[in-house]
């Protein structure tokens, strides 16, 4: 099927009339086609979004939440629709997208329509000086959110509600690995009522689609998730253009492992935060630290919970492993562990492709397990983003302190202990976003989400989010 752009409410070809092939990763065949969008199209989206500001960012805030649970409550009632469209478009298991992926994206809109009605500014009372001074948080205008291929409505949505929520009008990109539920999102924001040219969704390559978003001179914000690389990119157009910008990038997480932790738990949580959604998640652990005197159980214990994951399709029931979200991705995470054999680690289970029956022409890999000799090897400071981890033992809290925040990167943490004063010298001293004690991805979408260093800049989540898309105003008033 061929998706279309999204403007002003409708749908579009694009102007150039040029396409893109869109492959369903589990047969790797090609199933439709989606806009090769050019600056044209980008521009259109643009009229239109600047067109609804004036009336879309007067609109009260009980009007405004009202249409976000709208959507909400439509992608519920279409949640076998939008789980099915999402794995044969990214590959994961169906189950995967009826648990985690649509629920967290009606999640993400009846989130911030709640949000959007506690969201409150400040005022301060200068005494003596018989004045008073106020804050204003108006919308920026328009702006430009860029999502990824990984969890694709999902992180959609976690842009482009607090946007709408706070007032402003939007021109969105999604992954042009990943068009699917996007598309089908222009429906439900029909449906359910939104002014025509709030939403415009322009769909196409980064380099260009994306490019031309990022440096159009009246897109006043950016939100991007993605790549380290895309992102000082970005950051390189959009700073001289002093547009605001909210960068999540990259992850090369550790899950750090002490002896004292509730080790079934930790055991069962480890295997999830390595292998979830192909290990395409900038959060999982993917590298894994063990206290040395039970390195070896965990090391066995491990990899032969990992070897009963099946790889399969991801219509199957009984599937764990679906396939890679591309030819190209898959081709990269083979070659880190190629890279690793050259580095001298040992793979202890995994790395080989995998033919399923019937698809064997789809992007499918073993989960993958390699003992790493040290932390400094290109696969233990390099994302891979797949199903592939690596471990290691540590001596000391120091040791293994040093080994996790040596990355360049900074997204998350996780730490297994049931030392109290360990946990909050450790989580003091993790250079990371974000850091899980006894759990993995356990999220409130109130709380701050981003990274440090390599890892990005700003937050989203919560008032953080509404914050990055308004503009402050301070009013002094003598009296």
């Amino acid at each position: 099927m061929n998706i279309q752009n999204y403007i002003n409410g409708q749908f579009e070809n694009p102007s150039s009339k040029s396409w893109i092939d869109n492959y369903n990763p589990s047969n790797g065949e090609v199933y439709g086609q989606i806009p090769n969008s050019s600056k044209e199209d980008v521009e259109q989206a643009y009229q239109s979004a600047r067109s609804a500001f004036p009336s879309w960012s007067q609109t009260t805030l009980e009007e405004r939440s009202r249409i976000l649970i709208k959507i909400s409550e439509l992608l519920e009632a279409n949640l076998d629709r939008f789980a099915e469209a999402e794995s044969k478009d990214n590959g994961k298991p169906v189950s995967l997208a009826k648990m985690v992926d649509i629920p967290r994206a009606a999640s993400n809109f009846r989130f911030f329509g709640n949000a959007i009605t506690q969201f409150a500014s400040e005022s301060h009372e200068s005494v003596g000086q018989n004045a008073v001074n106020y804050t204003l948080r108006q919308p920026i205008g328009v702006v430009g959110c860029i999502s990824p291929w990984n969890l694709p409505l999902y992180l959609f949505t976690w842009k482009i509600a607090p946007a709408i929520a706070a007032g402003n009008c939007v021109v969105a990109k999604p992954s042009e690995v990943t068009p699917m539920t996007a598309y089908l999102l222009g429906e439900i924001c029909n449906e359910a009522g939104l002014p025509k040219g709030v939403l415009n969704i322009v769909h196409g390559l980064g380099t260009t689609t994306g490019q031309a978003i990022v440096e159009h001179p009246n897109i006043k914000a950016i939100s991007f998730t993605g790549g380290t690389a895309t992102g000082a990119h970005i950051a390189k157009v959009a700073a001289p253009m002093f547009k605001k910008l909210s960068l999540e990038l990259g992850g090369k997480n550790p899950n750090i492992i002490f002896a004292d932790c509730d080790y079934d738990d930790m055991l069962n949580t480890t295997l999830r935060s390595s292998f979830a959604n192909q290990g395409q998640i900038c959060l999982c652990g993917s590298r894994i630290f063990v206290e040395e005197t039970i390195y070896n159980k965990f090391k066995t214990d491990f990899v032969n919970k990992v070897k009963d994951l099946k790889v399969g399709h991801p219509s199957e029931k009984d599937t764990n492993i679906g396939a890679l979200v591309s030819k190209p991705h898959l081709e990269k995470v083979k070659s880190y562990i190629e890279i690793a054999k050259e580095e001298g680690a040992t793979v202890l289970f995994g790395g080989n492709e995998v033919s399923v029956e019937g698809y064997e022409n789809g992007y499918y890999l073993q989960p993958t397990v390699i003992e790493v000799k040290t932390d400094d090897c290109r696969v233990n400071q390099e994302e891979i983003f797949g199903p592939v981890v690596t471990i290691m033992p540590f001596k000391t809290e120091d040791d293994v302190l040093e080994m996790a925040n040596k990355v360049k990167y900074g997204l998350s943490a996780t730490l297994w202990t049931n030392n109290l004063k360990r946990t909050m010298r450790m989580s003091n001293q993790l250079q990371a976003g974000i850091v899980w004690v006894n759990t993995w991805m356990m999220r409130d979408l109130r709380t701050p989400f981003g990274g440090v260093k390599a890892s990005g800049v700003g937050r989203e989540g919560g008032f953080e989010a509404l914050r990055f898309f308004t503009e402050p105003k301070n009013v002094c008033i003598k009296y």
